[in-house]
């Protein structure tokens, strides 16, 4: 009889493949298993190669929260909660340094040792998710599939046990506990629960206003300082439907923030690359705009002819043009804040402290995205874009008197 690990190495080669029904036999053989009543010897060894398989994707670039992502995506949540027991069980094993950021995103992601003996996990896991045992292996089988064949991502931060990482304060996966963050959170909180559109995007106008006022006085404290922050990056889920909006709004939110984003399609996720205090920023901004332009997509449908007919185009023309204007209306407030900002502390000393943010930035994602590549954003609903467009444009982004807009069209 095979032992525990070639059946698992040999289930897990076969639902690579393209052979469907060698797939299935491969997984049959692995419930009947080493021949041991129990399976103990399959649970245990399951648990070790995704204990092993997830700590050769650490080095290669993945964090907890990018592997959790892509697992829900392609393969569903209850496959996902088996691998936040996997990320458990691999935690358990990291030696020397563990960055606080690392052990942030195992909690959001709850990943816990909830099991007394690995031999009883996945027994453990079937009863808790009410299944029985042949599902309990095939996600099994699935999840250790799947991170097999990921490639390498850029590396935005040293791995546990890959050195102390360079001096950074909490971003996007770390809250940072920051007083004016969470005045941000709750101008969001309002603006996503909000039915008045206009009344949403003048709360996210002021957030942005903050967000660019705080984002200033940083820049200037972390000019006087000898270890100042360095660029860093964040990923952002961009997955289907509507990748390529979704991908738009980030790029906008992060150009108003002075921050780049590179976009990848095929994994699922927007890398956005700037310093600290932006990339918490852009995460927060997104998060809410995207709530915020679904609402509004919603409400688009009832208002155009033929009532509220769901079209594929039409939608994705919409989210295009929302993200635009938005990314514009944005860049004005940032604008106006970098104006204000000036004037208060002299040209002289803020913009070379801004031009050399930037160009580090740019180095960064020069350095970790070598052969990024453009591409052109195409429109095939004229509908949609002028309801998306029209929908951005109601958003006055009011953060001054009442009654008086930013600057930007009407």
């Amino acid at each position: 009889m095979p032992d525990a690990d070639t059946l698992i190495a040999d289930a897990v080669a076969a639902l690579r493949g393209s052979d469907v029904p060698d797939a299935e036999r491969k997984l049959d053989r692995l419930v009947v298993g080493t021949g041991a009543a129990d399976g103990v010897a399959v649970d245990v060894a399951l648990l070790d190669r995704l204990v092993g398989t997830l700590a050769r994707l650490w080095p290669r670039g993945w964090q907890p929260v990018d592997v959790a992502r892509i697992v829900t995506r392609r393969l569903g949540p209850r496959p996902a909660r088996l691998l936040a027991d996997g990320l458990a069980a691999q935690r358990r094993t990291q030696g020397g340094h563990v960055p606080s950021w690392w052990d942030e995103q195992l909690d959001g992601l709850a990943a816990r040792v909830w099991w007394d003996d690995d031999a009883g996990w996945l027994t453990g896991w079937a009863r808790r998710e009410g299944e029985d045992r042949i599902t309990a292996l095939r996600a099994a089988v699935e999840v250790l599939a799947l991170l097999d064949g990921l490639p390498p991502v850029a590396v935005l931060r040293p791995p546990p046990g890959g050195g102390m990482p360079a001096p950074m304060r909490r971003t996007a996966t770390g809250r940072s506990g920051s007083p004016m963050l969470d005045r941000v959170r709750a101008l969001l909180a309002k603006a996503e629960s909000t039915t008045f559109p206009a009344e949403a995007e003048a709360l996210t106008g002021k957030a942005q206003e903050l967000i660019a006022r705080h984002s200033l006085d940083q820049a200037l404290v972390e000019a006087t300082t000898e270890r100042a922050d360095q660029p860093g990056g964040v990923r952002l889920g961009t997955e289907a439907p509507y990748a390529g909006a979704k991908a738009l709004l980030v790029q906008e939110v992060a150009a108003a923030n002075r921050c780049e984003a590179v976009w990848s399609d095929d994994l699922g996720f927007t890398t956005v690359l700037g310093f600290p205090p932006d990339l918490e920023a852009v995460e927060l901004l997104y998060t809410s705009l995207l709530v915020q332009a679904t609402a509004a997509m919603l409400r688009g449908r009832g208002e155009r002819r033929g009532g509220g007919r769901r079209t594929k185009t039409y939608d994705d023309s919409f989210l295009h043009a929302f993200a635009l204007r938005i990314g514009e209306r944005l860049r004005s407030v940032t604008e106006a804040a970098d104006r204000q900002a000036a004037e208060a502390a002299g040209p002289e000393r803020l913009l070379p402290v801004l031009a050399a943010r930037s160009d580090a930035v740019r180095e960064r994602m020069t350095a970790l995205f070598p052969g990024v590549t453009r591409s052109r954003l195409a429109v095939r609903d004229a509908e949609g874009w002028r309801s998306g467009t029209s929908a951005a444009d109601r958003a006055r982004l009011d953060t001054g008197a009442p009654g008086r807009p930013l600057p930007g069209r009407r």
